[in-house]
């Protein structure tokens, strides 16, 4: 069964090919609102993004940036990522669901070139 995590995003069509207009609105909100916590290839406040949409559901993606702070109550696999990047909680940066979408779109961008 597919983890979709606790949030407003039940289900979530993806097309194979990306969609470069939300590529770039969803880089600059990811250097805006994310780098601070997160890069691709390390750990840093937040866990290494690298290949997250091949181990994460889309749904699951946009509910944790959407739904922080259920996620990490609810949802065990958030809960793990808690307990192991020190309990340090995920804000929310209140981000609409279009602009979710669109750094969803950015990950999927980068995971494509690695």
């Amino acid at each position: 069964e597919v983890d979709i995590g606790v949030g407003p995003i039940t289900a979530l069509k993806l097309s194979s090919k990306l969609q470069p207009k939300l590529v770039s609105k969803g880089q600059v909100l990811f250097q805006e609102k994310c780098s601070v916590c997160h890069k691709f290839d390390q750990k840093l406040i937040g866990p290494p993004l690298a290949n997250v949409t091949q181990r994460r559901s889309p749904e699951w993606i946009m509910n944790m940036i959407l739904n922080p702070e259920r996620m990490i109550r609810e949802n065990p696999t958030a809960m793990a990522l808690l307990k192991d990047f020190d309990n340090v909680e995920m804000e929310n940066q209140n981000l609409s669901k279009s602009e979710a979408r669109s750094v969803l779109e950015y990950l999927r961008h980068v995971d494509s070139k690695l």
